[in-house]
């Protein structure tokens, strides 16, 4: 059955691609972009695909205003994907830079979903909210902490609203992609090096700088985005499903194993 689908973060990468195809799947989307040039060239892309069933619109969670009108909208589905990343060590980040990591991931999404669910309870409207997790939101590794740490308060958030809302016919689900190659692994290992300093941070620039191209370098760093957009497609407008949705597959291993090994860590 055809579902109406609110996304933000649908200006580029793996929104963008999987508000397309579910449109193309016959859904309504409302596709979300931070900035007006993102929203021009969705706009432009989805005319020249012919989606009819595709409403683009700028909704960027930090202006009060863009937060308003979206919760004017009517929804059957809320799939919070918007987010952003702050890289480097967590022992000598900026604290204002974590704080708004935080704003941006967690408490901007939480204001959203919440003004939905009241209209939704109020309603008797069965309905429900995906939120995009990550392959971090169950691991933490050095320099990412940051960032993941904003993912593991979204799996904590989820699993208590699943709960929660299970009772009004509201469903929750989280969706926790690997490293796909959108760019946006990329750039977030950029961010510590506007504030890194060599003169006054113990930890190094360069020694940074190795870790995040070594990683990102690896074959698991840099998947192909079709596989995760395909998955997505198929994920969000479904009635039933896992509530967690790890992709791929030897990702959902990996963190399977680094759970089970985190009970036998040491100091």
């Amino acid at each position: 059955m055809s579902k109406t689908i609110l996304i933000t973060g649908a200006g580029s990468g793996l929104g963008e691609g999987a508000a397309i195809g579910m449109a193309q799947n016959g859904h309504n989307i409302i596709a979300t972009a931070q900035i007006s040039p993102q929203v021009a060239a969705l706009r432009n892309k989805v005319a020249e695909l012919g989606l009819k069933n595709v409403r683009v619109e700028k909704l960027d969670l930090m202006d009060k205003y863009d937060l308003a009108f979206a919760q004017s909208w009517d929804v059957d589905v809320l799939w919070n994907n918007a987010g952003y990343g702050e890289s480097g060590p967590v022992s000598e980040i900026p604290i204002d830079l974590v704080r708004y990591n935080y704003e941006i991931n967690v408490f901007k999404p939480l204001e959203l979903t919440q003004a939905f669910i009241r209209k939704w309870v109020a309603a008797g409207k069965k309905a429900k909210i995906v939120f995009t997790s990550s392959m971090g939101g169950l691991f933490t590794p050095a320099g990412w902490g940051t960032y993941v740490s904003t993912k593991h308060a979204l799996e904590s958030i989820a699993e208590a609203m699943a709960q929660e809302l299970a009772p009004f016919g509201i469903k929750v689900q989280t969706i926790n992609p690997g490293a796909y190659l959108t760019g946006y692994n990329e750039t977030m290992a950029d961010t510590a090096f506007r504030w890194l300093d060599d003169s006054k941070n113990f930890t190094k620039r360069d020694v940074l700088r190795k870790t995040f191209d070594d990683l990102l370098a690896t074959p698991e760093g840099h998947l192909d985005p079709k596989e995760m957009i395909d998955r997505m497609i198929e994920i969000v407008p479904a009635d039933t499903g896992k509530f967690r949705n790890v992709v791929p597959k030897f990702v959902e291993d990996m963190l399977k194993e680094s759970q089970v090994k985190a009970w036998d860590n040491r100091i």
